[in-house]
């Protein structure tokens, strides 16, 4: 697995995707940077990170014959990933905020960006950006950000974090290409945030809505049950989660 370290970039992700239009990139190759300036998050959020104290990095996958239903699994995947390697440094509290946030408590610890290159209904290439929160400790202006140095009080070595991620996510999506949809779809909503939980939900319209995270279906979206007892799935562009 090839990993391209950089010094200062706008984006890992612009930067990957300019990569493969360019030469061949090999599957699972990282370009990691110390310092991004117009690092992206979901929805056109920025994301913000102090140079050289965290892992912003960002993964080039390939697919064979995989129906772009089912490309919610690759955030599975990466986010399950995620879980798995800050267990490994005895980061407490895991969960995955739908879609795909990472918190220690209720905490962000972890961002993931995805980007897919679809053909012929089938997913072709995805371009996985990740920031990850390490040794950062001030947070300014973000009240529910943290990191893994602010929660355990410890200095982590980077390349050290992103090796064993590396295992980890090899390992998720050794499982995703054997097709064991299934165990993945089980284990990700085992570390949904608040499932099972009475949760507020504010929707489109600025009106909050009160409901039970039941889980996910295939296509990614969150399953709530109403007081009625009435399940209905929504996209992550219909509801966001108040916590």
């Amino acid at each position: 697995m090839t990993i391209i370290k950089l010094n200062a970039i706008d984006s890992t992700n612009s930067y990957l995707r300019q990569l493969c239009d360019t030469i061949p990139v090999d599957d699972m190759t990282i370009v990691v940077a110390d310092f991004q300036n117009k690092g992206r998050g979901l929805m056109g959020t920025a994301w913000n990170s102090e140079k050289g104290k965290n892992l912003t990095y960002s993964v080039f996958k390939r697919h064979v014959c995989f129906l772009v239903d089912r490309n919610f699994y690759v955030s599975m995947v990466t986010s399950l990933a995620l879980i798995k390697t800050l267990k490994r440094f005895k980061i407490r509290d895991l969960s995955i905020k739908w879609p795909n946030d990472i918190l220690a408590g209720n905490k962000k610890i972890c961002g993931i960006l995805i980007e897919n290159v679809i053909k012929r209904n089938q997913l072709e290439i995805s371009i996985i950006g990740i920031g990850l929160n390490v040794n950062q400790h001030n947070f300014v202006n973000l009240p529910n950000a943290s990191s893994m140095k602010k929660l355990t009080g410890s200095v982590f070595n980077l390349d050290k974090v992103l090796r064993v991620f590396q295992k980890e996510i090899k390992t998720y999506f050794e499982i995703l290409k054997h097709e064991e949809y299934e165990l993945l779809k089980n284990e990700y909503e085992r570390n949904l945030f608040q499932q099972k939980k009475k949760s507020q939900f504010k929707m489109p319209s600025g009106n909050v809505m009160t409901g039970i995270i039941e889980g996910v279906n295939e296509q990614g979206e969150l399953i709530i049950r109403d007081h009625d007892g009435i399940k209905t799935s929504y996209g992550f562009k219909e509801l966001e989660l108040i916590y």
